[in-house]
């Protein structure tokens, strides 16, 4: 199956939305003033001054805690570079030894199960299957060999319910993963389980559990879309579990639980000592429910959050962060636009999208508990906003614990205060207010 002429159109369109977005301070001034309202509470300078890429990057990865060297993402070059790991439609065509992406990964780890960079260049075209790459390899940059992203695009269509048997058949038919290969054990922990369904983690195209990844120039799709109906259906397009990924020129596309950032081990439990770091730039996001969800640290710098309307969610959002209850950062957004279709800024629009809401993960209706359950943490600044979004009104009450939303507007408040919600704005242009 191909992407749809829908999710098609909005990745060609992204990149002029993108562009607009490192301009939109030229466009009009924010209205945003602080403390702001229970129900959109806004940051002064003095507070955003401790929301920035640098000090959310500074935070976490081999730990829970400030590391004092930071991190610096940097995008590995990948003009002229010299690779055997040349991927394309046609075996021998344009240099290309590899038809599946998954067979350039498992034959670049044979050779270097860790250390320096592997590269593994993509030729234009739509590559159906899952791609996996497994903890403790050496770091991997996959990388789109078209003129944007668009041109190459890593597919699939699974989502969470479906049974382990369809998993299997689905994702390795022809024998993609075998023992022995780096990336069994993800395959095989997915295959094997008793559960009548895979989970969301299991559906997503492309999963990886090493650390400094870096996709560029390329698109990552669930492929599912539409042919569901407008009920929970998580259908992961990209998941992350290691540490310092980096994200450019990259459209990760799909309906509900697009993007997962996770920080688990490799039996995919959550753990606590450490804490992923992820860094999205110059890029576009799209889908309709909790689209952008997980444990993590994540930086979105000039991104397109892209919001569509044509499954008729009963209630659309972009963010879903779980961040600890003890963490300070979950995520940021900066420089970014956050848009939507027609069904939510059209003439006649019968709804509105949300910016999000927190996953209060482990606690039943009514059970959330302050300090121990689990507190999204999100800063939207410096970027623009449309028309699609509540703008009085932009979050959501909490996922599992249905605990309604509530800003902290107090005097000297404490921005990590359990007891409030940290889903937060500042400088923010709403698109079409003067």
């Amino acid at each position: 199956m191909k992407i749809s002429t829908l999710s098609r159109a909005s990745a060609i369109l992204s990149a002029t939305l993108v562009l607009a977005a490192c301009s939109h301070s030229q466009e009009g001034l924010s209205t945003q003033v602080a403390p702001g309202t229970a129900a959109l509470p806004i940051l002064n300078a003095d507070e955003a001054a401790n929301y920035t890429a640098k000090s959310y990057l500074a935070f976490g990865g081999p730990s829970v805690q400030v590391q004092q060297q930071g991190w610096t993402p940097v995008l590995a070059k990948t003009d002229g570079v010299n690779t055997p790991y040349v991927v394309g439609p046609k075996k021998g065509v344009d240099g290309a030894q590899y038809t599946h992406v998954q067979q350039a990964i498992n034959a670049a780890l044979s050779q270097h199960n860790h250390g320096e960079r592997e590269f593994i260049k993509i030729l234009p075209g739509t590559y159906v299957g899952a791609v996996y790459i497994p903890a403790g390899s050496a770091p991997i940059s996959l990388f789109g060999a078209g003129n944007s992203a668009d041109e190459v695009v890593l597919q699939q269509g699974l989502e969470a319910s479906v049974a382990p048997a369809a998993y299997r058949k689905a994702v390795s038919s022809n024998g993609e993963f075998l023992p022995g290969d780096r990336a069994w054990y993800m395959f095989n922990q997915c295959a094997s389980q008793q559960n009548e369904s895979i989970g969301a983690g299991c559906s997503a195209t492309v999963w990886s559990q090493g650390n400094g990844l870096q996709l560029q120039n390329l698109t990552v799709a669930n492929s599912l879309e539409d042919s569901t109906d407008a009920g929970e259906h998580p259908a992961v397009a990209l998941r992350v579990d290691g540490d310092q990924t980096l994200l450019e020129n990259v459209h990760v596309l799909g309906r509900e639980n697009t993007l997962l950032l996770n920080t688990s081990d490799i039996n995919s439990k959550p753990v606590t000592s450490r804490y992923t770091r992820v860094y999205v730039h110059n890029s576009l996001i799209a889908g309709d429910s909790d689209y952008v969800t997980g444990m993590a640290n994540a930086v979105f710098d000039h991104v397109e959050f892209h919001t569509l309307s044509s499954r008729g969610v009963k209630q659309a959002s972009i963010f879903a962060p779980i961040t600890p209850a003890n963490v300070p950062y979950g995520y940021l957004v900066i420089d970014s636009n956050l848009t939507g279709d027609k069904g939510f800024n059209g003439q006649g629009a019968a709804q509105k999208a949300q910016l999000g809401r927190s996953v209060d993960l482990g606690a039943d209706k009514g059970g959330y508990s302050a300090g121990q359950t689990p507190n999204g943490q999100l800063v939207i600044r410096d970027s623009q906003i449309d028309g699609s979004y509540n703008l009085q009104q932009p979050w959501g009450d909490a996922a599992f614990s249905e605990r309604p939303f509530s800003g902290n507007i107090a005097p000297n408040r404490d921005l990590n205060d359990t007891g409030f919600n940290r889903l937060w704005q500042f400088n923010n242009v709403i698109a079409g207010l003067k």
